[in-house]
């Protein structure tokens, strides 16, 4: 059985309670929370949180109860992974079974398709990675025009090749890491401390689907594409002005 994910503070620094904090009509964490549970192979659903009332709101939606996240995985400073590895094992604890595919979306990224976990799924089970993490492709490059200052404060480009690279296309190619899907083997997280210890593979998305929500303009910003992705989806339902930033 497949296992979906979705972890939410309700602590946030850059938005005050940004994961429930409406977006176009509904909780920014239902953006993410709905298509794991409409995708039919996907067995259960958990949410991992600390906050009571996305606890509540979640168990109504229809997710597994797993309790509330605990306090030392309730900190800025929380790894990801140990907040994943405590889900998995209060969910194979509550279904009596162990799973065998961990889906992870992180809700500050609702700009995803429906399609996008079933792709990352397809890759996971045609590839048997440990781990399928989603990608695009990086606006800045290493190799070419991102620089960084050695000890005397002159700059240099970050992974300087042989000769130079002068072009962009020439450059070799580099991805951000971006939380639009990830699928885990349940062994490897069982295992392992850390991400990249085993074989991780690229799931590639387009840039334009994977804007973070990390500050009140990405808020904005990822509101405006929501509005105009269903305006242009539904020509019934009107939606309203985005009211001026406070």
């Amino acid at each position: 059985m497949i296992l979906g994910h979705i972890g939410v503070r309700k602590g946030s620094k850059g938005v005050p309670g940004k994961n429930f904090k409406p977006l176009c009509g509904k909780p920014l964490i239902d953006w993410s929370l709905e298509p794991l549970l409409a995708n039919p192979r996907v067995g259960a659903v958990v949410v991992s949180t600390d906050d009571p009332v996305i606890h509540d709101h979640a168990l109504g939606m229809g997710t597994l109860d797993i309790g509330l996240r605990p306090d030392e995985l309730a900190t800025d400073a929380a790894p990801k992974w140990e907040v994943w590895q405590h889900a998995l094992e209060a969910a194979e604890a509550a279904l009596g079974r162990e799973v065998t595919a961990f889906v992870d979306l992180d809700a500050t990224l609702p700009l995803r398709l429906p399609a996008d976990i079933d792709g990352a799924l397809d890759l996971f089970e045609a590839e048997r990675p440990d781990m399928v993490m989603s990608v695009c492709e990086a606006r800045k490059n290493p190799y070419f025009n991102l620089v960084e200052p050695d000890e005397s404060g002159a700059l240099h480009v970050s992974k300087p090749l042989p000769g130079g690279v002068w072009a962009r296309q020439a450059a070799p190619t580099v991805y951000e890491h971006v939380g639009i899907v990830y699928v885990l083997d349940p062994a490897y997280l069982r295992r392992a401390e850390t991400i990249y210890e085993g074989r991780v593979i690229p799931y590639v998305v387009p840039a334009e689907r994977s804007v973070d929500i990390d500050n009140p303009f990405d808020f904005r910003l990822v509101e405006l594409l929501m509005r105009e992705r269903l305006a242009l989806g539904d020509g019934i339902n009107p939606i309203p002005p985005i009211p001026p930033a406070s």
